[in-house]
C-alpha cells in the first residue's frame, strides 16, 4: 500500500524526527537519496552538466546539498538562486566548496545541462509558480535535460494535485519520508513523472491512517474474492445487472461482461438487452422486469446506457436492501435524501462530466480539483464516490477512512463502453461481498490492469470487450503475487 500525508502532518513528523537528531542531519539525508537518484539517472556522472533551481526554502536546500555530492563525484553543478540572499545558507556554502558555481547566464548553464534538479518551491507552495520563476521552469523543461523535481514539481500543491497556475513538469520526482497526495492525484500527478520515495526514518512519527493510499497487487491479492471448498454459486453472491436499452443494447452486454469476470458466483440481467445478453452469455440469468421481481440478488448494478428508460428502474434498485452501485445514466436521476436514508451502502460512478452536474459545478472545476470533488460528492450524497478519470479517486463518506488513487489507469480505457465493463466489475465484487470502498477500489485496479494486458497484447487501441476480455489475466497477475509475498494466502 502507497500512503500518502498532507503537509501539516510530514512537517509534523519531521519536527519530532529532528528534536531526536544533530542539526541538519534530515537534510543531508534527503540530500544523499536525492543525488543518489539523480545519479542513476545520468548513468555517468563524471562530467555531467547538472543545473540547481534553487529556491529560498528547504527544497532548495535539497538540491544545494544533493548538488554538493554531484559535483564531488565530476559533475559540473552550476546554481540559479532564484532569491540569491535568501537561499541555503548551509547548502549553497557546500556546493562551492565541492566545486560548484553560482550561473552566470542561467539560460546559457539551462541550455546546455543534462540533468535540472527542480528545488524551486517547496511542499508548501500555492497558486502556481511566480513570475520570475516562469522562464527558467520554461527553459528547464525546452532544454533536452532531463528534468528532477525535488519532493514533488514546482508549481503544484502538495495536499491537493492542484495546478492553478504555471508549473513545471518534471521527467522524475524524488519525494522524501512520505507520498505527498498531489503525487498521486491528477493534475499534479500527471506532471510528476516516475516518483521515487526516499526514506528518511518519517515512518514511526507518522500517522497510522493516512489522508490519501494507492492499493498495490499485494493489497488487491488479498481483498479479491476467492471460492472455498463449499462454496457454490449463490454463496459466491449473485450480482443484478440493470443496463442497457434499444439504443444502447451494448451496455448490457459489456456490463453483464464486466460481472461476469468479478467474482460473484451468477449475473441476473434485468432489461430490454436480454437477448443480446443471452447470444454473447448463455451463463445469464435474465429476465424482463422489474428489478425487483427478478430474484434474490446480493447486490445491484444499475445505469449503464438506460437512456430514458433509466427513472423507474433506478428507483426500484434503490429501494432494495442490498449495496447498489449507480452509473451513467442512473446518475442524472439521484436525489441526495433518497441514497443517504438507504439501509444499505451506494456506490456511485461518475466521471467528471457527470459528477459536475451532480455538484452543480463546471467540468473544469472537478477536473482541476479531483480530490475535494470526490470528497464533496461522498458527503453531500452519504455515499462511496468513485471518480472515474485521468486518476480514479474513491472516497467513503466521513473521515474515517483515507480516499484511495488507483494507480492502474491508462488513457487507452477512454474509449466507448469501458464504463460500463467496470459497473458490472464492480457490482460482481460488491455482492461477493467486498464493502463499497473496497469494491471500488480493487474494481478500478483491475480495469486498468486489464487495459495495459490488452493494449500490450493486442496492441493499441483497444475496445471496451478487449478490456473485458483481459480482466480474467488480470486477476491471474494479480493473484500470482500470492506466490512471491508473505503472508498473502
Amino acid at each position: 500500500m502507497r500512503t500518502a500525508y498532507c503537509v501539516e502532518t510530514v512537517r509534523a513528523a519531521e519536527a519530532e524526527l529532528m528534536a531526536r537528531l544533530p542539526g541538519g542531519a534530515l537534510m543531508h539525508r534527503a540530500a544523499a537519496g536525492l543525488a543518489a537518484a539523480c545519479a542513476g539517472l545520468l548513468g555517468r556522472v563524471y562530467g555531467a552538466r547538472v543545473v540547481v533551481l534553487a529556491g529560498s526554502g528547504d527544497n532548495g536546500g535539497d538540491a544545494l546539498y544533493a548538488g554538493a555530492r554531484l559535483a564531488r563525484r565530476g559533475a559540473g553543478v552550476a546554481a540559479v538562486l532564484l532569491a540569491p540572499d535568501r537561499a541555503h545558507p548551509g547548502g549553497l556554502a557546500d556546493l562551492l566548496a565541492s566545486g560548484g558555481r553560482v550561473a552566470d547566464d542561467p539560460f546559457e548553464a539551462l541550455a546546455a545541462a543534462d540533468l535540472v534538479l527542480d528545488g524551486i518551491t517547496g511542499i508548501g507552495g500555492k497558486g502556481g509558480l511566480r513570475a520570475d520563476a516562469v522562464p527558467l521552469a520554461r527553459a528547464a523543461r525546452g532544454s533536452n535535460a532531463v528534468v528532477v523535481a525535488v519532493d514533488l514539481p514546482s508549481g503544484t500543491e502538495a495536499d491537493t494535485g492542484e495546478v492553478r497556475g504555471e508549473a513545471l513538469r518534471a521527467d522524475a520526482t524524488v519525494t522524501f519520508g512520505a507520498y505527498k497526495p498531489g503525487l498521486l492525484v491528477d493534475p499534479a500527478h500527471d506532471h510528476a513523472g516516475p516518483v521515487r520515495l526516499v526514506p528518511i526514518g518519517l515512518e514511526e512519527h507518522l500517522p497510522s491512517v493516512p489522508d490519501l493510499e494507492a492499493l498495490q497487487h499485494g493489497d488487491v491479492a488479498r481483498l479479491l474474492p476467492h471460492p472455498a471448498a463449499e462454496s457454490d454459486k449463490y454463496r459466491r453472491g449473485v450480482v443484478g445487472v440493470v443496463a442497457g436499452s434499444a439504443r444502447y443494447p451494448g451496455a448490457a452486454v459489456l456490463a453483464v461482461a464486466g460481472a461476469l469476470r468479478g467474482g460473484a458466483g451468477a449475473v441476473r440481467y434485468v432489461g430490454p438487452g436480454a437477448d443480446a445478453v443471452i447470444a454473447r452469455f448463455p451463463e445469464s440469468l435474465v429476465q424482463g422486469g422489474p428489478p425487483s421481481k427478478a430474484g434474490r440478488v446480493q447486490a445491484w448494478a444499475v445505469g449503464p446506457g438506460l437512456g430514458e428508460d433509466a427513472e423507474g428502474a433506478v428507483r426500484d434498485v434503490l429501494a432494495s436492501d442490498v449495496p447498489v452501485l449507480v452509473d451513467a445514466d442512473g446518475l442524472r436521476l439521484l436525489d441526495p435524501q433518497t441514497v443517504r436514508t438507504r439501509a444499505a451502502p451506494t456506490l456511485l460512478t461518475p466521471h467528471a462530466g457527470e459528477a459536475a452536474a451532480l455538484l452543480g459545478v463546471s467540468r473544469e472545476e472537478v477536473e482541476s480539483a479531483r480530490l475535494a470533488s470526490v470528497r464533496e460528492l461522498a458527503a453531500r450524497f452519504g455515499a462511496t464516490v468513485l471518480l472515474k478519470g485521468s486518476t480514479t479517486l474513491v472516497a467513503a463518506p466521513g473521515d474515517a477512512a483515507p480516499v484511495r488513487a488507483n494507480p492502474m489507469g491508462t488513457p487507452w480505457l477512454a474509449t466507448a463502453g469501458s464504463g460500463d465493463v467496470l459497473s458490472g466489475l464492480t457490482g460482481s465484487l460488491l455482492a461477493a461481498g467486498l464493502d463499497a470502498r473496497d469494491a471500488g477500489s480493487v474494481g478500478a485496479y483491475l480495469h486498468g490492469l486489464a487495459a495495459r494486458l490488452a493494449a500490450a497484447r493486442g496492441g493499441t487501441p483497444i475496445t471496451a470487450q478487449e478490456v473485458a476480455d483481459a480482466l480474467p489475466s488480470a486477476c491471474r497477475d494479480v493473484r500470482n503475487i500470492r506466490d512471491v509475498v508473505p503472508g498473502v494466502s
